[in-house]
Parts: structure tokens; sequence; C-alpha cells
């Protein structure tokens, strides 16, 4: 344990605490860091106390927000996920509680916890049961399109043969040109449509088929292996498993190139995971396969809805890919999961392994 200086009179009794405890002062100067908190945020009290809140949390906005908050409302605000970073460190996922304090006048008691994974997984269980709802009402939505498309275009060409001017013509193009981009669009929202085929599958030999279809389509990317290569077989789909992960890998690739400069850069990596829960069953061993770029990140106002059908952070975008490559895991028993900041997003998928 680090050594800290005296606790503060009136503060001592959150030295025994397993929750994460910081007080603030008037001026958010970090009066008090209890030894939980040194644990979570990996630094030491002594070089806390005293600096400026935004000074040591210059890079999390969240926490900062969140502190400015309960001090103009004068109540409690509660954050179930923040990522904080203290420094130059990595940033953490954190659970907080900030509490504006009568004594001291004007202080505020910031408690943090690591988040809960089991919380974490069960939320994104629902998302991904309201995401597949979702789909379904899409789904429908297409289906009821095409029929009427097939008739616009159908006519717009019947309409072309009796013009009597050529150059009436570009009109009757437009519908049949635009008839068929709709239809296009359409189709991808019916897929995928057919159920997975089981057998054998080497997730190794996956990432390298979608490896070597990223550099064949963009050279100039850098794409690095980080493999655990005592990963047994699992039983899943592969040609499901390679259009997922090569859906989310061309995501990240067009993410790179869209931030115009720097070197785009791509990382494989596998792992083992351990007590993970996939569908509501729990697994003792399960497999971590992490899709990660150095691109520009998510916007943060999509961040939450990147798996929704037609929601896109590129211009241009059909916001297809992640959702179907969502759908696809989930009917292979997976799971997604993303983080991501300016330059480091992370994309995992979690996979069952056999007993």
């Amino acid at each position: 344990m680090s050594m800290m200086p005296p606790s503060p009179t009136g503060f001592s009794g959150l030295d025994c605490l397993s929750t994460g405890a910081m007080v603030l002062d008037a001026d958010d100067r970090i009066l008090y860091v209890n030894p939980a908190a040194e644990t979570l945020l990996g630094v030491s009290g002594a070089l806390l106390v005293g600096d400026k809140v935004d000074h040591v949390f210059e890079r999390s906005p969240g926490l900062r927000a969140a502190i400015h908050t309960a001090r103009s409302e004068q109540e409690t605000v509660i954050e179930y996920e923040l990522d904080v970073a203290v420094g130059s460190h990595p940033p953490i996922r954190l659970g907080c509680s900030i509490s504006p304090l009568d004594t001291p006048l004007h202080s505020v008691l910031i408690e943090i916890r690591a988040v809960d994974p089991h919380l974490r997984i069960a939320r994104l269980e629902q998302a991904r049961l309201q995401q597949e709802a979702n789909r379904d009402l899409l789904r429908n939505l297409a289906h009821e399109i095409k029929n009427p498309l097939g008739g616009i275009r159908g006519a717009a060409q019947l309409l072309e043969y009796e013009l009597p001017r050529e150059s009436l013509r570009e009109y009757t193009q437009v519908i049949i040109k635009e008839s068929d981009r709709l239809q296009s669009l359409m189709e991808r929202l019916l897929t995928p449509h057919r159920m997975p085929r089981f057998g054998a599958v080497n997730i190794h030999e996956v990432l390298e088929r979608v490896r070597s279809l990223i550099l064949a389509e963009t050279p100039s990317v850098t794409l690095r292996r980080d493999y655990d290569i005592s990963l047994p077989e699992i039983h899943a789909d592969a040609e499901q498993l390679i259009q997922a992960t090569l859906n989310i890998a061309r995501n990240a690739v067009q993410a790179i190139q869209g931030q115009g400069h720097g070197q785009g850069a791509l990382i494989f990596k596998t792992r083992v995971a351990r007590q993970i829960t996939l569908e509501s069953r729990r697994y003792r061993l399960g497999m971590r396969v992490e899709i990660i770029d150095n691109g520009p990140g998510i916007p943060e106002d999509i961040r939450e809805q990147i798996f929704y059908p037609l929601v896109s952070g590129r211009e241009g975008g059909s916001g297809l890919g992640l959702a179907v490559a969502q759908t696809l895991i989930a009917q292979n028993h997976g799971t997604i999961d993303c983080e991501s900041r300016p330059g480091h997003t992370v994309f995992s998928i979690f996979l069952p392994l056999p007993i």
C-alpha cells in the first residue's frame, strides 16, 4: 500500500472502505484519497492531494461534468459507467457517485468502484435484444417496400419505350436507377436470412482469411497479429464469422482512412475469456477476439447506437455493417462489445469455448 499523508479529520473512517473515495474542497482541490481509490486509479494519493481535479482528471470530461452538476444542483449524481483517466495513464471504466457535503463547507465526496462485468454483460444482452426487435421491424418494412419498388421500376421502363423524345428518357433513368439503389438497400436490410451451419472452426483461420481480404483491398494499412495459438476449435459457422469479422475490420479501415493522416494500423488479437455470460447462459471458458484500430474513434453521440441498423458515423455509410455483424455473432451464440476513444477503438467478439 502506498504511503499517504494522515487523513484529514473526519475522513479517517473512509480508509477501511473497499469502495474508492475522494473528497474535494470548495475550490475543487483534492483533500483526501482513500487506499481503495489509489488501487482503482493506480496512483498514489500523495501525488493527488492538493491538486485541482481539472488537472488530475483533464482527460475525464464525463467525471468533471458530473462533479459540476452535483455542485450546481446540490444533489447526488450517479454515473454507472465512466471512462476515467489520471494523467497519462490509460482510461479505466468506473462507476461513480458524486455527493455534496456539508462539512467541510461546499466540499464534495466522490465514490468510485470498478464496473461489475456481470451488469455490463446484462446491459449488452438487453441492448442486443432491443436491436433484434428493431431489425425485425426493419425487415418487415423492407418486405413491404420491395414489392411497390418493383412495380415503379417496371412502369418506368414501359414509359421509357413510349416516350417520343430521347431527351425525356433521362427522367425515367433517374426513376430506374433510384429504384435499383433502394432495392439494393432493401436486400441488405433483409440479410442475413439463412440459419447458421455449425461445424468445427479454427478462429485463427477465420482471422487469416479476413486479414488477406483486408490487405488485398487496402495494402496501405498495417495489420498485426497477436494470437493465443492454444485456443481450441469452436462449434460455429465459419462463413458467418468471416463475414462478421470482415464487416468490423472494414469499418475500422474506413475510420482510419477517414482521418486522412498518420499510419493506419489494425491489430487482430485472441485470448481466453473466463466466466462469461452469453445469451443469458454462463460459460466457464470463452474466447475473446479483439479488432483494434488507431483511428479517430466513434463519435460520442452515436457510441451507444452503433449496432443499430442505419446508424453510421461515416458520411455516405449505410449503417448496416455492424448491425449485420452483431446478428451473425448472435446466431453463433456470441456477443460483441465496443470501447472507443480517439486513437484507440476495440471491438471485442465473445464466443463460447467447448467444455
